[in-house]
Parts: C-alpha cells; structure tokens; sequence
C-alpha cells in the first residue's frame, strides 16, 4: 500500500512549501502530493487555492489586487511572498515553489510525485506546459513510466490530453464515476481513479481494480478512516500525517 503525503506532510509544515516536501520521507511516505497551478506568465507554482489569500502574505503585500487570484501574478511576484508563517513563525520565509523546485526535492529525497494539475477552466495550456515538464526531465519521464510519477486532475478531459501527448505515463481521476459504464469509459484514458475516503467501499474497490485500475483514498487522517480503507483494500492513501498510516501498513500485507 502506498502513503501519500498531502501537499506534502502538510499535518507538520506549511502545505506545498519544501519544508513539507522534505519532511515527507522521514514521516514514512512513499510518494508525495503537491498541486499545480499557472502564473500570469505561464509558470508552474505549487499552490492549492485559486487565491494566494489563505496561505501567503499577499494581501498585505499587495493590498490593490483583489482578490488575489494565482493567474493574476507572474513567478516573479508570487516569489516575494510568505508562505510559512501562516503555520508558524518557525516556517517565517517559505516560498511559494515552482513545480520544478518541487520536483528537485522530491529527487533528492527518493521519493515518486503525484502532481495534481489545478484548472479553474479547461486551460489547455497549463496541460500541456505539465506535458512539457515531464518530457524533458528524464528523471521525471522514467519516474512516469514507473509509475512514481503519477499525473490526476478533476477535469479528465484534460488527463485524456495529457495521457495522448506522454505515450506511458501514469494518470489519474479524482472522482466517483458512479455507472459501470462510467468507470469502464474512464478506464480508457486513466490509470487510477482517487475518490475522497467517504466514497469508498469495499465493493467499490473491487470492481475498480476489475476495471484494471488502482484506487488511491483522499484525504484520510483519522485512524479509523484509515484502518477502514486499509480493510477495503484500496492501492494507497494520501493523508496529511503520513506517519499514522505508515502504522497500519502491516494491515494491508
């Protein structure tokens, strides 16, 4: 079963900064999630929310640019922000990183990426700006093939892209497709199917991996959440405290 820290081990450190990504090896992760989004001048930041308000300093910083949206600011603004101290003074100074930025740590510390790329629209460009990413890393692109790089989006028109334009990579939707017919056509084009925890079932399971697919559970942080989808069999868990679902592995041999 694979641990999948949550915008890194976002339960110690301020979510998506690498101090999170850093800490997600020692906290027992295999793999670790960060979130994808486009700058004003087509970046890659590692930001969840489509507003930079929650997790940075940019409304005292830039106190005119209501409301704050990521696409409204180029790599260059979003670098001068704060996005640590929010969690706590011990995190004063972390940066907004860049998917690249990112991805290095996750090297470095041997552990695979899944990235989840953000689109408010349908952005084609953010697509293919991700395709770009991962074909000419060959560290990434292998990654890929392996299967420790993993790409999931909410809008699968957009895996369906991603999965034509990097032959071998691992995808997969977030969702429920709630037919059979439903998940056998979304079979097509994914890998993975990762559903929120409260969506899963034991026969949901099944009949997801019957569709040749592994099914990863998001976000479980309760210990009985956990042991409840160690039960129903799913392929992985993505948590925010990486170290509690490391505890049951053993469950799940």
């Amino acid at each position: 079963m694979i641990v999948v820290a949550h915008r890194g081990a976002s339960g110690y450190a301020p979510e998506n900064t690498l101090a999170a990504l850093a800490l997600a090896r020692g906290q027992g992760a295999d793999m670790a999630e960060i979130d994808v989004r486009s700058t004003r001048d087509g970046e890659l930041v590692v930001m969840h929310d489509p507003t930079l308000v929650r997790t940075t300093d940019a409304v005292r910083r830039f106190p005119g640019r209501r409301p704050w949206r990521v696409r409204d600011f180029t790599l260059e603004e979003i670098r001068r922000l704060d996005a640590g101290s929010w969690f706590g003074p011990d995190y004063a100074g972390e940066r907004v990183p860049t998917l690249g930025e990112a991805l290095g740590v996750l090297r470095a510390t041997g552990i695979g990426a899944l990235v989840e790329l953000k689109v408010e629209r349908r952005t084609p460009e953010a697509g293919a700006r991700l395709a770009d990413a991962v074909r000419s890393d060959r560290y990434w692109l292998g990654a890929g093939r392996g299967g420790r790089l993993i790409l999931q989006s909410f809008d699968w028109a957009t895996l369906r892209v991603l999965a034509e334009e990097v032959p071998g990579l691992r995808t997969a939707a977030l969702g429920r497709p709630y037919s059979r017919y439903g998940l056998r056509r979304v079979a097509r084009y994914v890998q993975q199917l990762h559903p929120h925890h409260l969506r899963v079932t034991a026969a949901y399971v099944r009949r997801v991996h019957d569709q040749g697919m592994r099914m990863f559970g998001w976000t479980v942080n309760h210990p009985s959440a956990i042991r409840r989808l160690v039960r129903d069999g799913v392929d992985g868990i993505i948590t925010d405290y990486p170290d509690r679902v490391a505890d049951y592995r053993a469950l799940a041999a």
